[in-house]
């Protein structure tokens, strides 16, 4: 039977409004709107918005997703988002989500292990933090505000294990707790990152075309939002709460406060931030509200920052993606699996799985060989 809410998932996965869908098949907006209130298309042109959609008919033909309200995902910069960006991104997270089911299906994977430490916003005060007294009243004002993140992280970090050591690969790290992280497309440039809860497995959905620094913040301060607010977030504050969390979950207070700069400077900067592999900007910033450098040097080193340009990152990292992908994918052709297999599984394309899961697909497959394998029928 035509499942409409499945043939509007995929309009909203191309980014297209009912009206300018309407016009790609040549219809009457009054058409599209019949449509929507029959739940009937008639099989020719659905043929067609189908090659428009770049979805396979059967898709159209599904069980119905669960819905998602866009106050469901936590996202990264919604206040620059259009709804069309907004509900493009959700689209695709639910379509890696049922990918990750048939992956549950498939292998034994790592179960969640994610606390909730909503609680802990009652529980502490200045008093939690120690040897502040270098720290003058702006920085001690920033403590006030955001103790609940910082003690959120140093509660997270010791119930990880990891102690006070940089963090090498995060989405390793994330993915051996259970955490499902998957890649959004290029055409979700103004999505930064998101993240939600559904049923009871923790998923993070990361945009790669940003720095391999700003991908690492953005993937620790949506793990913020799945450990602060999962019962909901405190309005006006989540995405302070959620940026002071991954500042303090990538650049542990101890450890930052036990060496400090001598000679503050866009350099000595630089030099330090290999180790916890973050941006010269955040580094600087953590270093700022720690009062190891002033706000003189911290605005000199920003200064410096900015004539480099956005996406100039002195000394940059290489990007992370999914060990976790990696490995799936692997198994699958160590097997002898063909990933057409896969696509009439879930009815979606080679090319929308391999954008949702870091490009690792076209790694572990010859997607050409996989596309022709795929068209052919038996007769």
């Amino acid at each position: 039977m035509f499942n409409m809410s499945r043939f509007d998932l995929a309009r909203q996965r191309r980014g297209l409004t009912k009206r300018e869908l309407a016009h790609r098949l040549d219809v009457t907006d009054r058409t599209i709107s019949n449509w929507y209130s029959n739940q009937e298309v008639d099989d020719r042109i659905l043929q067609k918005a189908a090659e428009i959609l770049d979805f396979p008919v059967n898709f159209f033909y599904g069980d119905d997703f669960e819905k998602v309200e866009a106050q469901a995902v936590s996202f990264r910069a919604l206040s620059k988002m259009t709804a069309k960006k907004r509900d493009m991104a959700i689209s695709q997270t639910i379509l890696a989500e049922m990918l990750s089911k048939w992956i549950d299906q498939n292998f034994d994977l790592p179960a969640p292990d994610v606390p909730d430490l909503h609680e802990l916003r009652n529980d502490v005060s200045i008093d939690n933090f120690q040897s502040l007294d270098e720290i003058d009243e702006d920085n001690e004002q920033y403590y006030l505000e955001f103790s609940f993140p910082e003690i959120c992280a140093e509660t997270l970090r010791k119930a990880w294990g990891l102690g006070e050591q940089p963090i090498g690969n995060l989405i390793a790290l994330l993915e051996s707790k259970g955490i499902r992280v998957f890649s959004l497309t290029n055409d979700a440039q103004d999505v930064d990152a998101c993240c939600r809860w559904t049923n009871d497995r923790p998923f993070i959905f990361l945009n790669t075309s940003k720095t391999a620094e700003r991908c690492r913040f953005d993937l620790a301060h949506e793990l913020g939002h799945l450990v602060m607010h999962k019962h909901g977030v405190v309005e006006g504050i989540q995405e302070q709460e959620a940026n002071a969390f991954a500042s303090a979950f990538l650049m542990p207070r101890r450890s930052i406060s036990a060496e400090p700069i001598r000679s503050p400077s866009l350099k000595s900067i630089v030099m330090k931030k290999s180790i916890w592999r973050v941006s010269a900007a955040a580094l600087t910033y953590r270093y700022h509200k720690l009062g190891i450098i002033s706000t003189w040097n911290a605005t000199s080193i920003y200064k410096q920052l900015a004539q480099r340009g956005k996406n100039n990152e002195p000394n940059p990292i290489a990007h992370e993606t999914s060990l976790l992908l990696d490995k799936v994918f692997q198994a699958l052709s160590d097997e002898k699996f063909q990933l057409s297999e896969l696509t009439n599984a879930l009815n979606i394309t080679l090319e929308e799985i391999n954008n949702l899961t870091f490009h690792i697909a076209s790694k572990r497959y010859n997607l050409e060989a996989e596309r022709r394998r795929s068209m052919l029928t038996v007769i």
